[in-house]
């Protein structure tokens, strides 16, 4: 077990004080601490004694990974893990599935658009299901809203301009929303702008109102935010058609490839697989590119995003359906001990308290690599304390 130094991203979403408040530092911070990076991705590795962990593995793959992780998914680390605090949205989007980065990763580079170029897609040919545990109440739109329940939201809005558009929402609760979610998103900017001038002054009506299920008056509140932050963004449109979640502390959702999705506000630990691979529709200055996003979206509804959990080794383990990760949550009581034997490799993540074995110490907001040759791992809390353990 070694210590492992997250890679800094200071996106301008970031928070100045969420992350530099978990890991003790000074706040506000001098700059954006958006996401906190404890992985192998070639784009922004963690370092293990000042050696990207890239590099840390692939110098001896066997020590690191072990048979079972490499026979499966070769000498990359397959999963990554983030600390992550929205000060603001972040963009509407999606992320592919394997087979669409490996098509798009070959068809970008067969185009001659450099990795690192702003238009690129595809930074890797892997996907990236993700999941996202809150620390701090967290917002987030996650998957398209059960479209029976989009139309009622459209009715409580009453707003003329839109209800020409609610005829192209599917009758039934599960169905296919791509007519009306590319009828929305490819409008001409104009028409696009008067839309939603027109459903913001019906979402103000409707929050005064107050009378209204909470759902739909958060989902009219968080269109308003959305607008102000980003006026007239086709972001703003999508926004319409999406669960809005509020996760308290030790929550979680779940996002697999295609499901669209876009972080609000909060502090949370995010695991996923090891891609960088962002498809965005809007909300950003960053590259968008609404006809790859449509390519790789699944218009299917998500009637409940949140991810359950299941007792595992005296924690609590997210019930997934992928095989690249695998995320457990340990709530330790001063002196209890987490004893792990893991046959491929782990990050451990200290969100609260201080844990210790032998000389090794681990303290909030930081992380711990456990190759796996390391056997067994004992970490005991000096206090109340918090771990995530993510593997492979």
């Amino acid at each position: 077990m070694e210590h492992l130094s997250g890679a800094l991203r200071p996106y301008t979403w970031g928070s100045h004080t969420l992350i530099a408040e978990l890991r003790g530092e000074p706040s506000p911070s001098a700059q954006p601490q958006a996401e906190l990076w404890f992985g192998a991705h070639p784009a922004a590795p963690a370092t293990v004694g000042g050696i990207g962990l890239d590099e840390v593995i692939a110098a001896d793959p066997d020590a690191a990974l072990g048979p079972r992780v490499q026979a499966e998914h070769g000498d990359q680390l397959p999963f990554l893990v983030k600390l992550l605090a929205a000060a603001a949205p972040l963009s509407i989007q999606a992320h592919p599935s394997l087979e669409q980065a490996q098509e798009g990763f070959e068809r970008e580079n067969a185009q001659g658009i450099a990795l690192g170029s702003a238009n690129r897609n595809y930074k890797d040919p892997n996907h990236k299901p993700e999941l996202i545990v809150a620390l701090t109440p967290f917002r987030a739109l996650a998957g398209f809203r059960p479209a029976t329940d989009t139309a009622a939201f459209f009715a409580a809005l009453s707003c003329p301009e839109l209800d020409r558009y609610a005829s192209l929402l599917p009758a039934d609760s599960d169905g296919d929303l791509r007519a009306l979610f590319t009828t929305l998103i490819s409008l001409p900017t104009q028409p696009r702008v008067e839309l939603i001038d027109a459903v913001a002054h019906c979402a103000e009506h409707l929050v005064s109102q107050g009378h209204h299920a909470a759902w739909m008056t958060e989902a009219a509140q968080v269109f308003l935010e959305l607008n102000e932050a980003y006026p007239g963004d086709v972001g703003v449109l999508a926004a319409l058609l999406l669960n809005v979640l509020t996760l308290a502390p030790g929550e979680a959702a779940f996002l697999r490839a295609g499901q669209l999705h876009a972080y609000l506000s909060g502090l949370g630990v995010e695991v996923m697989a090891n891609s960088d691979n962002v498809l965005r529709g809007g909300l950003t200055t960053k590259h968008v590119d609404v006809a790859e996003l449509v390519r790789v979206l699944d218009f299917t509804t998500l009637d409940n995003p949140r991810a359950e959990t299941v007792p595992s080794r005296g924690g609590v383990e997210f019930a997934l359906p992928v095989d690249s990760f695998a995320v457990r949550m340990h709530e330790l009581a001063e002196g209890e001990t987490l004893r792990m034997r893991e046959d491929g490799p782990a990050i451990v993540l200290c969100t609260a308290g201080t844990v210790v074995a032998g000389d090794f110490t681990l303290t909030q907001g930081n992380a711990a690599w456990v190759p796996a040759s390391d056997g067994e791992v004992a970490l005991t809390a000096t206090g109340p304390a918090q771990l995530f353990v993510a593997t492979a």
